[in-house]
């Protein structure tokens, strides 16, 4: 039944994509029973190339073929020949990364000997194609959510409860902030040109929040959704802008993707066994390959090169952390340190959202040099009220976001759903209701904003 409600949901948007879904999962399963029976290494290579080329192949034609013809002509237009060549009319499947990905993940187990074959052709394909994290995520692993389909499963009130509580959250996240800040982000975003100073800045920082909610808020509906029907999904974020480095923020930041590199690309690339210039090689590396897995476009890999050159600085950092800090007299325990340090990488990741969220590399140019003009005067001026939100609008997305901050910070520590549980019966409901309620009147609809989860087309 969650395979056909799997293959239904998938099938509804385009059901020509099936094809895809079908084909990768028919080859990995029998791919993965072959492996396990040969004995030769050679013939086991053999098959697990077949995997990746299959997979890997479908990937790179919906997604890369474009990027590729447009590189091609951009070099030779650097030696003054311009090529009449134009891009070919492909369609982008959504979540073809984020299936690809797990299936793949299934081969490579088998492959390493850390994972057997399933004999369930009905369950792998129900693993590959399960509906609530299908399109965007979380990234599982057929060691975790493969195993759990051979369970039978019975009603089970406070899991039901819980996904349904969970699925409000992410809704929240959704529809009263990601789908506010866009209004305004969208707006400054798409006419770099008409926008500068205390503009682009807000309107950056807006991003940093619409991307954690839009994309958390899809993976709480993902896990509360599965939760509901008795499954585990793996948490996908923990409180990221909460972290004071950037090596912290992406070990909180797509947990599941991050893990997935760590594993299948950093480490077989070596990891850090090759010395430190191949350590930092290495790291640089995977944090380009993550930025064109997000997308096959110049600004992505700059946002994934920022990243890894950062990274690497840190480490550096760490080797000799003991003579940093003593030198810079720099206590990371105190409190006000720690709020450097968290600001500090905030700013970060938000300079380098601006690479992510900018429509063309130009666009970037214009939207980082107008940082720098100073119209301040206006962040408490009526024309900020007039870019996308107006002042109410804006007054409720500012206090959403200072809501969840507190709430998540809180419910780190201790589980705000547990002390919901243990009120009185008359508490909770009228609680539930507000929470629905809240959500309905508050959210954003209509055409004014793209909807979709912005994850959707990786």
């Amino acid at each position: 039944m969650i395979l056909a409600a799997s293959y239904t949901f998938y099938g509804w948007w385009d059901w020509r994509f099936l094809f895809l879904i079908a084909v990768s999962t028919l080859v990995d399963f029998y791919v993965g029973k072959q492996m396990h029976k040969a004995e030769d290494k050679g013939k086991r290579k053999q098959l697990l190339f077949v995997s990746l080329f299959v997979n890997l192949g479908f990937l790179v034609y919906f997604k890369y073929t474009n990027f590729f013809i447009e590189s091609f002509v951009d070099s030779f237009r650097l030696f003054g020949k311009e090529l009449e060549v134009s891009t070919l009319n492909i369609i982008l499947p959504v979540g073809i990364s984020f299936y690809t990905f797990q299936t793949l993940s299934y081969t490579i187990d088998i492959y390493r000997k850390q994972l057997k074959p399933t004999s369930d052709i009905i369950a792998f394909s129900a693993f590959v194609a399960f509906f609530p994290q299908l399109v965007a995520g979380p990234i599982e692993r057929a060691s975790h959510l493969l195993p759990q389909f051979y369970k039978t499963y019975t009603y089970n009130y406070k899991r039901v409860k819980s996904g349904l509580l969970l699925i409000a959250f992410g809704l929240f996240k959704k529809m009263v902030i990601a789908d506010r800040a866009a209004l305004f982000v969208n707006e400054v975003y798409n006419n770099p040109a008409g926008y500068e100073g205390v503009e682009t800045i807000l309107a950056t920082v807006l991003f940093a929040f619409q991307i954690y909610c839009d994309f958390s808020g899809y993976s709480d509906i993902a896990i509360g959704a599965a939760r509901t029907m008795g499954f585990d999904l793996m948490r996908n974020f923990d409180n990221p802008y909460l972290s004071k480095s950037i090596t912290e923020f992406w070990r909180r930041w797509h947990i599941s993707l991050s893990t997935w590199f760590r594993d299948y690309v950093y480490i077989p690339l070596g990891g850090s066994r090759g010395g430190t210039n191949r350590t930092y090689f290495n790291l640089f590396i995977v944090f380009l390959v993550s930025g064109l897995w997000h997308g096959a476009s110049i600004t992505f890999v700059i946002w994934g090169a920022i990243h890894g050159i950062i990274i690497i600085i840190e480490k550096a950092i760490s080797k000799n952390k003991a003579l940093f800090f003593d030198k810079f007299k720099i206590n990371k325990a105190s409190i006000s340190n720690k709020v450097v340090f968290i600001t500090t990488t905030f700013t970060i990741v938000s300079f380098a959202w601006v690479f992510f969220r900018a429509n063309s590399f130009s666009d970037s140019k214009l939207i980082i040099g107008s940082f720098f003009n100073n119209n301040f005067n206006e962040l408490f001026g009526d024309k900020l009220y007039l870019i996308g939100l107006k002042e109410n609008e804006f007054s409720l997305l500012i206090i959403s976001i200072v809501v969840l901050i507190f709430f998540e910070r809180f419910h780190r520590k201790r589980s705000f759903f547990n002390i919901l549980n243990k009120q009185s019966i008359v508490f909770r409901w009228v609680a539930y209701l507000f929470i629905g309620l809240f959500i309905t009147i508050f959210g954003v609809y209509g055409e004014t904003v793209a909807s979709e989860f912005i994850y959707f087309q990786f």
